[in-house]
Formats: C-alpha cells, sequence, structure tokens
C-alpha cells in the first residue's frame, strides 16, 4: 500500500489577497508551520484555506460578502483578480493537479473569471486541462483518468458566481473533480478557545470538533461509545500532560444537556469543566483532532501555545507531526518551543516588505540554519538568537 493515502498539498500561489500580494509556496511538507510578527500575514495564509473552503461549502457570495467584498479583500492599491492555485497530489503514485481559480467583481457581486484543472498523465508530454471554465461557462472530460484525446462535454452554469469544480464535482461522471470537491469540502480549520470548551450543549453525539470547540463534550460522548481505546490513548497522553489529572468524563444532565467533569487524583468528586484550567482543555480539544479515528484531509491550527505550558509545545509539534502521516496540517505559530519541534523544511518565516505586502522565507533555505541543526541547535532557539534572515518584529521594519 502507498505510503501516502490522502490528497497533499505542494504548492500555493496567492495573488491579491489582502497582503499576500504575490506569495509562492513551493515543496509544502505534510506538517506546514507559518511563524512571523503580527501582522505579517500567517492568519491571512490561514485565511485563504478558510475562504476557499466556504467558497465550496457555503457560497463564493457569502465568503466574499464575510470577508468586506473587494474592497477588503483585495489587496490595496491593486487592480485584477484575486487568485488562488493549489498543485496537488490524490495519493503519493496520483500525477500532481493543478487547481486555479481567479475572481474579479461586476456590479458589486462576484464572479468566477477562470477556473481550470490541468495534469500531465505520464512523466512525459506536456500537462492539459481537464476542466477549463470562464464566467460560468466551458469544458470538462470526464472519467477516472481524463486524457488530453478523450471528448471534452461542454457544460454552462447557472451562474458565473459558482464553481465548476464545486457544481460538477456533484457528478460521479467527474471522479477528478469530486475527489478534488471532497477534499476541500473536507477542510478542517480550528480556531478554537478555552471558554468555547466550557459550553454546556444538548446532549448527542458529534464525530468531529466543532472550530471554536464548543461541542467538546459531544465528540468525548462520541468516542466513549463507538472508539473507547481512542478516547483512552487521549486521556492518557492527557495524564501525561497534566499532573494528577485521572479521568474526563462526558454525562447527560435531566435537562439533556451534556456536562463534561474532569476529576483529579487524589480527590473523590469530579470539577465541571468550566472550572477547568484553561490548558487543560485546549489540550483535550487538541488531543482530539490529532488523534480523531477518521481524520479531516486537512487541519488548520491557529497559535496552539495559547493556555500551554511552554514545555509541553514540543510534545505538541511532535504529535502534529504524528498526526501528519493521516492529514496534512497548517499551523501558526508565535512560540519558540512550538519551533523547537519542528524540522526546517517544515518552517515558513513571514515578513511585510517596503510596499507592505507579505513576503516569506522557508528557514530550510535560510543561511546557516541546517548547519546549526547538525551540531544540535533547535530552530525556536535560533529564532531566538536573531539568526533567522526574517521573523523579529523589532528588526523587520522595513
Amino acid at each position: 500500500m502507498s505510503q501516502q493515502s490522502v490528497p497533499r498539498i505542494e504548492y500555493l500561489k496567492v495573488q491579491n489577497y489582502r497582503a499576500l500580494h504575490n506569495l509562492e509556496l513551493k515543496n509544502i511538507t505534510p506538517l506546514t508551520a507559518f511563524l512571523g510578527a503580527n501582522g505579517s500575514g500567517k492568519s491571512t495564509i490561514f485565511d485563504v484555506f478558510a475562504f476557499l473552503s466556504e467558497c465550496f461549502t457555503e457560497s463564493l457570495r457569502k465568503a466574499w460578502d464575510k470577508r468586506g467584498r473587494f474592497r477588503e479583500l483585495r489587496t490595496r492599491g491593486q487592480e485584477g483578480c484575486i487568485v488562488i492555485e493549489l498543485k496537488y497530489r490524490e495519493t503519493s503514485d496520483s500525477p500532481l493537479i493543478t487547481y486555479h481559480l481567479s475572481i474579479d467583481e461586476e456590479n458589486n457581486r462576484p464572479y468566477v473569471a477562470k477556473e481550470w484543472l490541468h495534469w500531465r498523465r505520464g512523466r512525459t508530454g506536456k500537462p492539459f486541462r481537464f476542466l477549463d471554465f470562464k464566467n460560468g461557462a466551458g469544458e470538462v472530460i470526464s472519467g477516472e483518468m481524463p486524457d488530453e484525446e478523450d471528448e471534452r462535454i461542454t457544460e454552462e452554469l447557472e451562474s458565473p458566481e459558482l464553481l465548476a469544480v464545486s457544481t460538477l464535482g456533484q457528478f460521479a461522471r467527474h471522479p477528478r473533480v469530486s475527489a478534488l470537491r471532497r477534499f476541500i469540502t473536507g477542510w478542517y480549520l480550528s480556531y478554537l478557545t478555552a471558554d468555547n470548551t466550557r459550553t454546556i450543549p444538548e446532549a448527542g453525539v458529534q464525530e468531529r470538533l466543532s472550530a471554536t470547540g464548543d461541542n467538546l463534550p459531544n465528540v468525548i460522548q462520541y468516542l466513549k461509545e463507538e472508539h473507547p481505546n481512542k478516547l483512552d490513548s487521549i486521556l492518557n497522553i492527557l495524564s501525561r500532560r497534566i499532573p494528577k489529572l485521572e479521568k474526563v468524563e462526558a454525562s447527560i444532565m435531566q435537562d439533556g444537556r451534556l456536562l463534561l467533569q474532569i476529576k483529579d487524583a487524589p480527590f473523590s468528586q469530579p470539577i465541571l469543566a468550566k472550572f477547568t484550567s484553561d490548558g487543560t482543555l485546549k489540550m483535550l480539544a487538541y488531543l482530539t483532532i490529532l488523534y480523531d479515528p477518521d481524520p479531516p484531509q486537512l487541519v488548520g491550527m491557529e497559535e496552539p501555545e495559547n493556555h500551554l505550558h511552554p514545555r509541553l509545545l514540543p510534545e505538541l509539534a511532535e504529535e502534529c507531526r504524528a498526526a501528519s502521516a493521516h492529514t496534512q496540517l497548517m499551523v501558526t505559530t508565535h512560540s519558540p518551543f512550538f519551533v523547537d519541534g519542528l524540522k526546517p523544511e517544515e518552517l515558513w518565516v513571514l515578513y511585510r516588505d517596503k510596499n507592505g505586502f507579505t513576503q516569506v522565507k522557508r528557514t530550510a533555505d535560510m543561511q546557516g540554519v541546517k548547519e546549526f541543526m547538525e551540531q544540535g541547535a533547535l530552530l525556536g532557539s535560533l529564532w531566538m538568537e536573531d539568526f533567522f534572515e526574517a521573523g523579529n518584529p523589532l528588526k523587520d521594519n522595513h
């Protein structure tokens, strides 16, 4: 069996999306972390994935409206389309597929100016587009393995606001298009806060944590009923990280709501989650994401270090890497302790140039970084000691 059985994004290009005037990431790894000063563009990269996901799960119009339309979305002082381009493989044996999306506006409404998918079937020959749309109309080649010689089917969408991949991907006759649609609609982007995990929701099992973590008791209930061994693993890890933690229980109250209770040794009575520390709840929530029995194919985590003890962060980075065997992880961070657990090819440093646009450098490509690490240095320490070519907010003010 192939080592990689889930889709992997290997390349990202973004143009005219807020501070990302012309950003390009090559050779993206299964675990990828973004580091930078406040305002450097970390959250904006994160939001590119959220925007694309919402275009597929809700609609282009909703995702566009939510972000203040072109007035707020398009890079200040620039004209032209917003462009998002991904290169990905469905499995390690699959050809590289490029997905291109260009969005423009007319009469205060967004529309898909261009959308295409291309690939090269063999190692030789030039790439060709098996889906090619402009302004709501275009052509698609159907079948498991679209070939340049195959018949091109002309299609017209109901509106140029619709995405061709999202619309045509609902049909079994376009399996490659469907696979991309499933991939993007299945992304999980986490905006966890400890406060949200303290809610007392309606009882009922839920398989996956919500973006804010407000259904944590429901996920614990699901794991308890359907995957008790997974829950045991999560709680064993948690108890090694949190001294004296003994048990986590989700119990149904008389009014049908679900109560999360946490028991510490040596006390006989558990306490309610709302009185538990932020760090305990946050770590529990992250572990349910990383040890998901049926993980999403891409997971995004914003600043997981918040509320966690610094000594727990290198281990969390290791857990993220282990989880990346089954999913792709994108993480934003400010923590040298989390960065200590990373490899130089996994870490990208963001900074603003003199025009205010986000630029990016991978630490593996920075002079001396690999050599220092071969001598036993850790990435977080190198960053704090100013060995990176960017990433110091006190120096990066060009």
